[in-house]
């Protein structure tokens, strides 16, 4: 019989802890493979394996989206018997010939009579008696062949790298300021690949920003919410507001107050739904509101955590890992968003709070704020 097993790695640290972060994976798992026929999934220490009436190839596309997954492989899984685990290696190794291996025996079952080293020779030797062309090297084989010796046993060669980290819903919940450009939504994926389940937010400026700005931080919501959980995109009618910056506040500052003035939006829709902190995309030095002056001055209007995941990343690394997810070529999209419009010609590098706060003084923010109108669209898993 098959089964896929699902290996998982910082989740077996966590000591006293370590049924809770096992338990949400287990429901994630459950959760990634709803529309799966005849799932069912059982957890051991150290491994959790899944049955599946469907394809295991289609299953595992869907598992490598998993946080907390290390390692995907599908395995023979047959009774502790010697003669039928001869039988599951040689029958794997056949679509090896030509090639060299080694077997690698695990034995947390230790009421198994044979020792680990002694177990992974008898099966070699078996291998070798039976096809042609293998050969054994320890040091670098071609195949390894792991054999892993619990309540039965299992036997696989092949490894799906997962994508690590904590199951989402873990470590609480935080909101992340979409901007519908390549830096946020790597941010969003980051903290939710260290077990944040997110709510995200945008700022919305019609006309002077595109239904289809709005409709790219859509895609961008789906295409996080294939990693695992539904999310909530808050839309924020922003226009009235950036407009009365603009008109009351000097210009060189614009910039910095509509930060803030984000993260104050930001943190009163995080209050309202249970988050406990933001994150933002931002990336040190890269434009003038990223300084560490400019983030000194944002970070004072808030009073919970704001995660910067990107802090000390180079555009390069943040692309990258873009593309790897799947959001680049949607945050390329040629649609603009609120923070490029209206951008002063000059604005300042290194601002200075108290006159930052002086700047802001003419703004009725609080009306504003109070008064927004904030849409709610759920992007499901």
């Amino acid at each position: 019989m098959e089964v896929i097993l699902i290996k998982y790695g910082e989740l077996a640290l966590k000591g006293d802890n370590r049924a809770f972060f096992e338990n949400k994976l287990v429901r994630n798992i459950k959760e990634a493979l709803k529309n799966f026929d005849g799932v069912k999934v059982e957890k051991t220490h150290g491994r959790i394996y899944v049955e599946t009436s469907n394809n295991a190839k289609e299953a595992i596309d869907k598992l490598k989206k998993v946080f907390g997954i290390v390692g995907i492989t599908i395995a023979k899984k047959v009774e502790l018997d010697l003669n039928a685990i001869y039988d599951s290696a040689i029958e794997i190794m056949r679509h090896h010939s030509n090639k060299s291996f080694k077997v690698e025996t695990r034995r947390p079952n230790k009421s198994f009579p044979y020792e680990s080293i002694e177990l992974s020779r008898m099966i070699g030797s078996e291998i070798l008696k039976n096809i042609d062309g293998v050969h054994v090297d320890v040091h670098n084989p071609d195949v390894v062949l792991n054999v892993e010796i619990r309540e039965k046993a299992y036997l696989y060669s092949d490894t799906v790298d997962g994508i690590g980290g904590m199951p989402i819903g873990t470590n609480g919940k935080a909101v992340v300021l979409l901007s519908g450009g390549i830096d946020s939504p790597v941010a969003a994926w980051m903290m939710m690949k260290r077990g944040v389940k997110i709510e995200a937010v945008y700022f919305h400026s019609p006309p002077y920003t595109q239904e289809r700005a709005k409709d790219k931080v859509i895609d961008l919501c789906k295409k996080l919410s294939e990693y695992g959980q539904d999310v909530y995109l808050h839309v924020v009618n922003f226009t009235d507001f950036q407009l009365a910056i603009y008109d009351k506040c000097p210009p060189k500052l614009t910039t910095i107050i509509m930060r803030r003035m984000m993260m104050r939006v930001a943190e009163n829709i995080a209050l309202k739904y249970g988050a406990k902190a933001l994150i933002t995309g931002e990336s040190l030095g890269q434009v003038a509101s990223q300084t560490i002056e400019s983030l000194y001055c944002t970070n004072a209007v808030t009073h919970m955590p704001v995660f910067r995941p990107l802090i000390g990343m180079d555009k390069s690394e943040i692309v990258e890992i873009s593309k790897k997810i799947g959001t680049y070529d949607i945050s390329i999209r040629p649609y603009e968003d609120c923070c490029t419009i209206f951008v002063p010609k000059h604005p300042i590098i290194k601002p200075d709070l108290d006159e930052v706060v002086q700047g802001e003084k003419e703004l009725d923010y609080e009306q504003f704020i109070n008064s927004l109108e904030i849409d709610e669209i759920k992007i499901k898993s």
